[in-house]
């Protein structure tokens, strides 16, 4: 079998965090078989080196190149939008936004094309992005748009999966405010994203009878009716079609027992109706090593899941603990799917 190719890393906003977690990620990594390339400004790498203490990068122009440098340097890709104004570590600019957006583009391409195996996506901020006319709800969107037309094995996404500590969820609704994520719930959308969620846990984590558990939405589930609903008229009767297709997923089952050691043992993931409801308990168990992992896409994707931290880029404070979880999950995520 030959090598699998490496892993590609975007820069994120270039005035946040991402330049520097992803050179701490790479001296942690530099002697491990987990090779990457980062994608962004090249100056911008060496800048942050140079404050880092670190080795300056050193450029290529394709991914395969990465493996014969990464012992001594961070491979470093350039994209086609350069930055085009200067990055003052903690303060966003919307004249960023072109260079963050074609490193993302470019990552994209090098999945797509088999050059690299996996996506890692440092954060961005949205509101930049918003500022300079980026058209999509986020980052998870985004990629979504660029892969709709590669073809796809299993179920279309996206869905946001977090993994920490041990724990695996994925999210019905997103960043929704809760008023309107609970209007969006709905016996398609919740099977939809079991059906993915089943796929994933298949191909790209070996595991060949997923075990899903659902979250109820009200306390106790609503006990019997009596604290909402939902439970009856939604959740139930999705989880009852999914066991007809052969999923093994539970009726609604009361949040507040959901996630202690011993009721982690009887499921592989918990299909979780909101935001906070599945990211509370991630971030509770692993709070600096949680990853996003988006389902239902052509390629690979994972990041770090915390944002750009803009009140500490510069400093040398952050860390890259999320960043280096979110390398070793692409990387284990596409040994499953090889």
């Amino acid at each position: 079998m030959t090598a699998q190719p490496p892993i590609v890393v975007s820069m994120g906003d270039p005035a946040g965090v991402g330049p520097e977690i992803i050179l701490k990620a790479w001296q942690r990594l530099r002697h491990h078989p987990m090779v990457f390339a980062a994608i962004g400004d090249f100056d911008l790498f060496s800048r942050t080196a140079s404050t880092l203490g670190l080795p300056g990068p050193i450029p290529i122009d394709s991914p395969a190149l990465a493996s014969a440098h990464f012992a001594d340097c961070l491979p470093v890709l350039g994209t086609e939008a350069a930055l085009c104004e200067p990055v003052i570590p903690g303060q966003a600019n919307p004249a960023h936004a072109a260079a963050t957006k074609s490193a993302i583009e470019a990552g994209v391409r090098y999945c797509l094309d088999g050059e690299a195996s996996a996506l890692v996506t440092a954060p961005i901020a949205k509101s930049v992005m918003y500022a300079a006319g980026f058209s999509f709800p986020g980052h998870t969107e985004f990629l979504a748009g660029l892969t709709a037309q590669a073809p796809l094995e299993g179920p279309r996404g996206p869905a946001m999966m977090l993994t920490g500590g041990g724990l695996r969820v994925v999210l019905v609704t997103i960043h929704e405010p809760l008023q309107r994520a609970i209007s969006l719930i709905s016996e398609a959308r919740i099977q939809h994203i079991a059906r993915l969620t089943h796929h994933a846990l298949k191909q790209d984590y070996g595991i060949a009878r997923p075990r899903l558990a659902l979250a109820g939405l009200n306390p106790h589930a609503g006990e019997g009716g009596s604290l909402g609903d939902e439970e009856i008229r939604i959740l139930n009767p999705a989880a009852e079609q999914l066991r007809a297709e052969g999923i093994e997923i539970s009726d609604a089952r009361p949040p507040d027992t959901l996630f202690h050691e011993e009721a982690r043992k009887t499921y592989d993931a918990v299909v979780c109706m909101y935001h906070d409801q599945g990211l509370i308990p991630v971030k509770t168990l692993d709070f600096h090593g949680g990853v996003n992992v988006t389902l239902g896409l052509p390629i690979i994707r994972t990041s770090p899941d915390h944002g750009t931290a803009f009140d500490i880029a510069g400093t040398g404070e952050a860390r890259a603990d999320s960043l280096l979880a979110a390398i070793r999950e692409a990387k284990a995520i596409a040994s499953h799917r090889r």
